[in-house]
C-alpha cells in the first residue's frame, strides 16, 4: 500500500509525503532500483542533494552501468565538488567504452585531488585505464608514481608487476615486488607474484624458494630436470587437485620430458577440455609437434596460438608453412584465404581458392570466392564458368541459379538467362521474389531471346579496342 500511495502523493506533488512513504517502501525492498531513482528524484525536487546522491549511489553499487544515475550525480556535483563531477563523468565515459575522454577526465581529477587517498585511487585507475588503452607505458609511471605515496596496497605492487611481466622485464618486475615486502607487504601474493617471475624469466630454483604452491613447485621441478620425483608427486597429489586444468598441463610437461609425446598430447586434450579453446593448448601441442618431429602440426598448432594472441601476421606465416608441406588441409587453405582477404591481399587469397577446387572441384564455397573475384576484375566470362560448375554441382542453389542468370543477363546472354531464371523459379516459395523474378522473364520474353544476341564481357569489349 505504501507504494501506491507514495505515487499518488507524487502525482499530487505532495512531496514530502512521497519521499516518507518511499522510504518506507525502500526499507522492506532495499535492492529496488526503481524504488532508488524515485528516492533520488524526489529528493532533488526537494532540494535534499546530498541524500539525492547517496541514492544514486546506492544505485550504483547495485547497477554500476546504470546511466541515470551516472547523469545525475554529474549534475549534482558539478559546480559543487570538481574532483566528484570529473570521477563520475570519467566512470560514465570509461563503461560507454570512450577511453580517451574517460582518461581526460580522471586527469582533471587528479588535479583538483587534494588527498593522498584520492590522488592514489585515481592514479590506480588512470593506470588501468591506459592499459585498456593499449598503452603500457603510461600505465607503468602511473603506477611508479603511486608507489612514491604513502597510500600503498599489495593490488599496486602486483599489478604493477604484471605490467612488467608482460614486457619480459623480469627485473623490474622483482624489483617492484621487493618493494611491496619493505614496504610491509610480505604477503602470500606477493611470494607466489615473485615465484611465478623467476619461473617465467627462467629461474626455477628461485622461484622454488618463494612458492607454496604444490603444483607450481611440481613446475619448477620439471623444469629443472627432476623428472621422476616431480612424476611421484603428482601421482600423490589429492584427486581434487587431479581434477585441475593445471593438473593437465603438468602431466603434459611430464609426458613431454619423457618423450612420451602421443601421452603427453592426450594430457593437452584433457586440459582442452577443461579450458577450451585456450592459446595455451596450441602452444603446448606446438611444443610437442615440434618435439616429436612433426613440423606440419607443428606450423598449423603455432598459427592457431598465434591467431588467438591477435598476432594475425605470423599466424599467416605459420599456416602458409603448414600448407608448403602438406595442402591437403581444405579448411587450413580456406583459413589463410580469409586471413588474406581480411589483410586485403584479395589476389593472394584468389591462389587459395583455386588450390581448394584443384583439390576440391565440388567446393561449392571455393567456386563463389573465385566467382566474386572474377567479377570484381570485371572478367565476366570466369564469373560465368565458376557460377555454372556451381550449378552443376547443385542444380538446387537458389544462390547460384540467380546470381547465374543476372551474369548472363548482364553479358547479353538472354536465352540463357531465360532458361536459368525459369529453372530458378520453379524453386523459389518466397512470393515476393517469384513475383520479381516472373517480371524479369516476362520483360525478357518481350525483348525476344537469342544467342545471337549475346555479346562479349567487359575484357572481351576492351580487347577489342585495343585489336582496332
Amino acid at each position: 500500500m505504501s507504494l501506491q500511495l507514495a505515487e499518488q502523493f507524487e502525482a499530487n506533488e505532495q512531496y514530502e509525503e512521497a519521499y516518507r512513504e518511499y522510504k518506507k517502501e525502500y526499507e522492506a525492498n532495499p535492492n529496488d532500483i526503481g524504488l532508488l531513482e524515485r528516492l533520488g528524484h524526489i529528493s532533488l525536487i526537494l532540494d535534499k542533494k546530498d541524500e539525492a546522491a547517496s541514492y544514486y549511489n546506492e544505485i550504483l553499487k547495485r547497477d554500476v552501468t546504470n546511466p541515470l544515475a551516472y547523469e545525475q550525480l554529474i549534475s549534482l556535483y558539478e559546480g559543487r565538488d570538481k574532483y566528484k563531477y570529473y570521477i563520475y563523468r570519467g566512470n560514465k565515459n570509461s563503461i560507454e567504452g570512450k577511453l580517451d575522454f574517460a582518461i581526460n577526465d580522471f586527469k582533471k581529477a587528479l588535479a583538483v585531488a587534494d588527498e593522498g587517498t584520492q590522488i592514489a585511487m585515481t592514479r590506480m585507475t588512470l593506470a588501468n585505464l591506459y592499459v585498456q588503452a593499449g598503452n603500457r607505458l603510461k600505465a607503468i609511471d602511473e603506477f611508479n608514481m603511486i608507489l612514491e605515496g604513502e597510500d600503498l596496497h599489495e593490488e599496486m605492487f602486483l599489478q604493477l608487476a604484471d605490467l612488467y611481466l608482460q614486457d619480459e622485464a623480469y627485473s623490474s618486475a622483482v624489483d617492484t615486488l621487493n618493494r611491496a615486502k619493505q614496504k610491509g607487504f610480505d604477503t602470500p601474493r606477493v611470494n607466489e607474484g615473485l615465484a611465478a617471475v623467476y619461473l617465467k624469466s627462467g629461474d626455477p630454483k628461485k622461484a622454488m624458494e618463494y612458492t607454496t604452491d604444490e603444483l607450481l613447485r611440481i613446475q619448477c621441478m620439471l623444469e629443472i630436470g627432476e623428472v621422476s620425483e616431480a612424476y611421484e608427486k603428482l601421482n600423490n597429489l589429492p584427486e581434487e587437485a587431479k581434477k585441475s586444468p593445471r593438473y593437465y598441463t603438468l602431466m603434459a610437461q611430464y609426458y613431454y620430458s619423457s618423450k612420451e609425446f602421443d601421452k603427453s598430447l592426450d594430457a593437452v586434450n584433457e586440459y582442452n577440455k577443461l579450458v577450451p579453446n585456450s592459446p595455451l593448448t596450441y602452444q603446448m601441442r606446438a611444443l610437442v609437434y615440434e618435439e616429436s618431429g612433426d613440423e606440419y602440426n607443428a606450423h598449423v598448432n603455432w598459427g592457431k596460438y598465434n591467431i588467438l594472441r591477435k598476432n594475425v601476421d605470423i599466424a599467416l606465416n605459420e599456416f602458409i608453412n603448414a600448407v608448403q608441406i602438406n595442402d591437403s588441409d581444405v579448411d587450413l587453405m580456406f583459413e589463410i584465404a580469409e586471413l588474406l582477404t581480411a589483410n586485403k591481399e584479395i589476389d593472394h587469397a584468389s591462389e587459395y581458392y583455386a588450390k581448394i577446387i584443384k583439390k576440391d572441384p565440388k567446393n561449392k564455397e571455393a567456386l563463389y570466392k573465385l566467382a566474386q573475384y572474377r567479377e570484381g576484375l570485371g572478367d565476366y566470362g570466369m564469373q560465368i564458368s565458376y557460377l555454372e560448375r556451381i550449378v552443376d554441382v547443385d542444380s538446387r542453389d537458389l544462390r547460384a541459379l540467380k546470381e547465374l542468370a543476372n551474369a548472363y543477363e548482364k553479358n547479353k546472354m538472354k536465352a540463357k538467362a531465360l532458361d536459368t531464371y525459369k529453372a530458378y523459379i520453379e524453386l523459389v516459395k518466397e512470393p515476393s521474389e517469384y513475383k520479381i523474378i516472373k517480371d524479369k522473364i516476362d520483360n525478357l520474353e518481350k525483348l525476344g531471346a537469342s544467342d545471337a544476341q549475346e555479346s562479349e564481357g567487359l575484357i572481351d569489349k576492351i580487347m577489342k579496342i585495343f585489336n582496332k
